[in-house]
């Protein structure tokens, strides 16, 4: 669903709607951020009363609105209420599958789940924005994505229906096998709220590099596009490059994941930040040249790979599993944040300083965010090395 608006709707803001200002045309990546991070709170919360399977379910419910609300758009407002709906239903179905995939694996392998999932996402999503960038360069670009999204919307709410079952059993299990004495009691969402925004070292530090980690996608998504199309990039050029990104983030991670589980998470927080940065950097090198803007983008898709899936890995290993959906919610809250971050900064930075001075000062934060994760986050014994699930 995402990846449908990758290569086309900033092209959308400002061919069809006549947007002229950066901020304007990243109005929808603000919106989208702002619904994603609070449903994160909220779902992570809800997660062990009313069942993850049934969230899942609702969040696939309220993506059928997007594709509708798009079509019919008389006004750039539309398009931004179509995206309040796309948030709840990422923060949702995400949080929702992050959260059953390491249920159901237990500690020893949680990196590995989670690289799978995330693969499994950003590839759809890089996939998505390649195909969408052609068509877009043949058909009317709002046209491929009203489509794309009723196809995409209905085939996983079907699928959800059909072959998913909830897992709080295996959270039950895995509770009394590895954590008899932390009680059985989910936590107040306020306490994880706290423990993931500053009294845990290694949870804050996790939720600042999440948030700055999405304030790069929020940049490549809505920035990088018009940073293009400026330097004369056709839509299937810029399609190539909204792909590359993701699709080298989704393949990594089942890596990267995995790779984590074996030498601990920490090293590939920062690695993964300072590799961002050193990409951001040449991409604001690039004058929007399509040679140098792929590399970066193949370069930042490796940085993100490092960085995705270790930082929930890391959240998971920091609490018990009856606390993990409202830490992880938290966590999740503070990431998706960074598209709202983003969206004004990155709009408020190109229309003051141009895109090159955009990217070059989110370059800046980007190696700032992994020198706070090295020194803030712990340093904890791997995951492997607990029991077996």
């Amino acid at each position: 669903m995402v990846g449908l608006e990758r290569s086309t709707l900033p092209l959308i803001g400002e061919d069809q709607f006549g947007l002229a200002s950066s901020v304007a045309v990243l109005s929808f990546i603000v919106a989208f951020g702002m619904a994603k991070s609070l449903t994160n709170l909220g779902a992570g919360a809800l997660a062990q009363r009313v069942g993850r399977r049934r969230l899942l379910i609702g969040g696939w419910v309220l993506a059928l609105p997007v594709p509708l609300l798009i079509a019919v758009a008389p006004n750039w407002g539309w398009v931004v209420a179509a995206n309040l709906f796309l948030g709840v239903n990422q923060g949702l179905t995400w949080s929702m599958t992050v959260v059953m995939k390491v249920d159901l694996v237990g500690p020893r392998r949680r990196g590995l789940a989670l690289g799978l999932n995330e693969s499994a996402g950003y590839c759809g999503l890089a996939l998505a924005a390649a195909v969408s960038g052609f068509l877009a360069a043949e058909f009317v670009p709002r046209d491929v994505l009203v489509v794309g999204g009723f196809a995409i919307a209905g085939a996983a709410l079907v699928t959800t229906l059909l072959f998913v079952r909830d897992t709080s059993a295996h959270v039950e299990r895995e509770q009394e096998r590895h954590h008899p004495d932390a009680g059985g009691e989910q936590p107040r969402m306020r306490d994880a709220f706290a423990e993931a925004t500053y009294r845990d070292p290694a949870l804050r530090a996790c939720s600042q590099a999440g948030l700055v980690n999405n304030l790069n996608d929020a940049l490549a998504w809505g920035v990088v596009p018009l940073f293009m199309a400026a330097a004369g990039a056709s839509a299937g050029q810029i399609g190539l490059v909204a792909a590359l990104y993701p699709a080298v983030w989704g393949l990594g991670q089942i890596w990267t994941g995995h790779w984590s589980d074996i030498v601990g998470r920490k090293p590939l927080i920062v690695a993964g930040m300072l590799v961002q940065a050193g990409a951001l950097a040449l991409l604001a090198a690039s004058g929007g040249g399509i040679a140098l803007a792929a590399m970066a983008s193949i370069v930042l898709g490796a940085g993100t790979a490092l960085v995705y899936p270790t930082l929930i890995a890391a959240v998971s290993d920091a609490v018990s599993p009856l606390g993990r959906p409202a830490a992880v919610g938290a966590y999740r809250f503070w990431r998706d944040l960074g598209y709202v971050v983003g969206g004004v900064g990155a709009g408020v930075l190109a229309d003051g300083f141009g895109f090159s001075g955009a990217i070059v000062a989110i370059a800046g934060l980007t190696a700032a965010s992994g020198l706070w994760a090295a020194l803030d986050l712990p340093s904890r014994q791997r995951a492997a090395a607990a029991p077996a699930a």
